[in-house]
């Protein structure tokens, strides 16, 4: 198994500096690599790395869910909350129409047969639309309107109205007694209960990591540990209530956010990192499932239904943002952002087979199929229709992220060591302001521009005083000014 990561690393890597040089999404490169070293096409992955690819995938999922939840601003949902709501389940339900009413023509499928793959394909792909939102968001575009924020909530809540759907179709066709309103009592019922046992852990360890003075790898560790918990609680509560653990998991973050900023920061850029390992091990095994001749066995069959399911989604989501006050530009922006498939389908694809189902091997096979059309078309259309269409605020908050990441900044509660004294200060405070930018050559008449600045207020460590003694020192960073690392270094410890 050690290779098979060895081949991850070093191939996902090559995979995705390869399409970045390309100006494509590095995702592509990395599921591309999966598919050809995966046990369909070269089979060079070891088949105990494949055994756990399932646990391996959910981790990485995870880690880039709680980034997106340190992302979450309470401000920014309540704008985007109503269009939230609908685009987590009218386009899921205009795709399932569009598949049911092709399908049986097509494929030679009963309706229920059809309904039960529309709700496979229904499910938009969190691990390719997260990180690009994400992605979005540290770069400030679209944040005035909060369209990457609209996108995440409504896509998270989005795969558990469809999975709800999709257990009620297959129970329909096992002819068992299935009660359809009650299940769909399951969907609130799941979203509220998964946000619930979100937001309980995330206040306890609000209070954990203000009472006590942990680094920052200690609380994330900690952090990661009560994400990967929640999803083990939502498969031990299966028989008996469901759980959307995903948003619980995105609700630690938020809660964390919302409570003190400055350690929920922190915490995510040590996320950010360790997602570089985590977005090789996600998008590498999710192209490793696909089976390149089941997805083949789909044909030009297969092909048409998923665009006609697409073209029903599409109208789905239009509709779902009428009423906001997107453009139509940035409403088309959302609807190709709804297109990438890959997670749902690679994890549920196959269940209808192994339940009998008679058309279960057709079903696969557009499923597979879906992946692999829909993923890097999808990432690719995101990536260049976001950043033409998406706007950049002229004072957005995220361009301190920006600052921060340019400049390699540290965080509150950071250790650092000064270069010129060889003496170990602690950050204790720090402030984000505007400034105003030195007029260029020509342009003294011209009002001035905004520049991002952050203060950050250190604290001289010593074993002769505690906190609130001492020596403190104020320094300011921006373009202007002196380069951090000119006279600093972070230290890394525990």
């Amino acid at each position: 198994m050690a290779m098979s990561i060895a081949l991850i690393i070093l191939l996902g890597l090559s995979g995705d500096y390869l399409f970045r040089r390309f100006k494509l999404p590095g995702l592509v490169g990395m599921l591309l690599v999966g598919v050809f070293i995966g046990p369909y096409v070269l089979n060079l992955m070891a088949p105990e790395m494949m055994a756990v690819s399932g646990d391996f995938r959910k981790i990485a999922l995870i880690v880039i869910l709680l980034r997106a939840g340190f992302e979450l601003r309470r401000d920014t949902l309540n704008r985007v909350g109503r269009a939230a709501i609908t685009m987590s389940a009218v386009p899921a339900v205009f795709e399932i129409v569009g598949v049911t009413l092709v399908a049986p023509r097509l494929l030679g499928m009963t309706y229920l047969e059809a309904a039960i793959l529309g709700a496979i394909l229904g499910a938009v792909s969190p691990a390719v639309v997260v990180p690009l939102m994400i992605d979005f968001m540290d770069r400030g575009r679209g944040t005035k309107k909060g369209i990457p924020t609209l996108i995440l909530g409504a896509s998270s809540v989005d795969d558990v109205f469809v999975i709800v759907l999709f257990t009620v179709f297959l129970g329909m066709y096992g002819g068992g007694e299935v009660n359809l309103w009650a299940r769909l009592a399951e969907i609130p019922l799941s979203i509220v209960l998964g946000i619930i046992a979100g937001l309980i852990p995330g206040y306890i360890l609000y209070r954990l990591f203000t009472k006590y003075d942990w680094r920052p790898p200690k609380r994330t560790i900690v952090v990661m540990g009560i994400a990967i918990f929640l999803t083990w609680l939502e498969g031990a509560l299966e028989p008996w209530v469901p759980v959307a653990s995903l948003l619980g998991v995105m609700a630690v973050g938020f809660v964390i956010l919302e409570k003190s900023e400055p350690i929920a920061h922190i915490i995510s850029q040590k996320l950010k990192k360790l997602w570089m390992f985590a977005e090789l091990l996600l998008f590498v095994l999710v192209g490793a499932q696909v089976n390149i001749q089941v997805a083949w066995k789909a044909g030009l069959a297969g092909i048409a239904v998923i665009t006609v399911g697409l073209l029903f989604r599409s109208v789905g989501t239009y509709i779902s943002l009428f009423g906001t006050n997107l453009t139509w530009k940035e409403k088309l922006f959302c609807v190709v952002a709804y297109i990438p498939k890959a997670t749902v389908q690679a994890a549920i694809g196959a269940v209808p087979l192994a339940a009998g189902v008679a058309s279960g091997e057709v079903i696969l096979a557009v499923a597979v199929l879906s992946i692999l059309l829909t993923a890097p078309v999808g990432a690719i259309g995101i990536m260049i229709l976001g950043d033409r269409i998406l706007d950049r605020e002229e004072q957005s908050s995220y361009l301190f992220n920006e600052l921060r990441k340019r400049l390699g900044l540290p965080r509150v509660g950071e250790s650092l060591r000064n270069k010129d004294f060889d003496t170990v200060w602690k950050v204790i405070e720090e402030k984000e302001t505007w400034i105003e930018a030195p007029p260029k050559a020509g342009e003294e008449n011209v009002h001035p521009r905004p520049l991002p600045a952050i203060s950050l207020r250190y604290w001289k460590e010593e074993t002769t005083n505690g906190p609130g003694t001492g020596k403190t020192l104020t320094c300011r960073y921006s373009q202007m000014d002196t380069p951090f690392d000119n006279h600093w270094e972070i230290l890394y410890d525990w």
